[in-house]
């Protein structure tokens, strides 16, 4: 549990070789080499993928990181009205922002300010909602702009494994930091909007298309991918949202596909 990994020295040490850099790059060569695609196949069997769904490249898979990042069939997802839809397949959890609020991402405790690494933006969305997408292996895992608007501001924060000893802020326990890279859209309806896509400390990249301060952005315009161990994406927004959800897993969250209307 998160508890015993960041409350307890214990926790801590069986923690940090799972993480080292060196027990991430040996994985990450692994899925991006041949031999690794033969796999794919059966971790699409074990995690009910529908492949006919998705595109298959001449050939087969070259990778598996090469299946993980697969594209989508055209038709297969439609993209809804509103000033906001999911950016991605998943499991939507919805939290109010306030002063205080600690975030759980990829089995790390967040604050605002540290989610973000900064206090002035993080003091904006205070009174606002925090929609959190986490993708299981099962998800389609290329995700798209949320919102329509223009792109304020970007920021890029790498991934940091502390040393084993509990680093505090806040009154709870650091020890990871995930790799993150976020956006603020100005959207003419809703005002700032952030979306963050949250990695793996080293394993799990994101792979983002290119964009710069002042360009104009679409919802439903395909922002980037997750390689394999990248999994959360967290919207933030100045206006309280409460989603209607016909269907919650026993986790209180709300499964969603991409492009649907929140």
């Amino acid at each position: 549990s998160i508890d015993f990994l960041y409350g307890t020295a214990l926790g801590r040490f069986l923690l940090h070789p799972l993480v080292s850099p060196t027990v991430s790059k040996v994985a990450a060569k692994f899925l991006s080499s041949s031999a690794s695609a033969r796999i794919a196949v059966s971790f699409a069997e074990k995690n009910g993928i529908a492949l006919e769904d998705y595109e298959m490249p001449k050939g087969g898979y070259r990778s598996f990181n090469d299946f993980f990042t697969r594209k989508i069939k055209e038709g297969r997802r439609e993209i809804g009205e509103g000033d906001i839809v999911a950016p991605s397949d998943g499991l939507l959890t919805v939290a109010p922002i306030t002063k205080d609020s600690v975030f759980s991402i990829k089995n790390t405790l967040y604050s605002l300010e540290l989610l973000l690494r900064d206090r002035n933006l993080a003091q904006e969305f205070e009174g606002g909602t925090a929609l959190i997408f986490r993708l299981t292996p099962a998800h389609y895992h290329r995700y798209s702009y949320c919102t329509s608007g223009k792109v304020k501001a970007k920021h890029r924060i790498d991934g940091i494994l502390h040393s084993v000893k509990p680093i505090c802020h806040k009154n709870f326990p650091v020890f990871i930091e995930n790799s993150r890279e976020y956006v603020v859209i100005e959207n003419p309806n809703l005002g700032d909007i952030v979306q963050m896509e949250v990695g793996a400390l080293l394993v799990g990249k994101i792979s983002n298309n290119p964009c710069e301060i002042g360009d104009g952005v679409e919802k439903g315009t395909e922002k980037g991918y997750f390689e394999y161990g990248g999994s959360s994406i967290v919207v933030l927004t100045k206006e309280k949202i409460e989603i209607a959800a016909t269907d919650v897993t026993e986790n209180n969250e709300i499964p969603v596909l991409l492009g649907q209307k929140l």
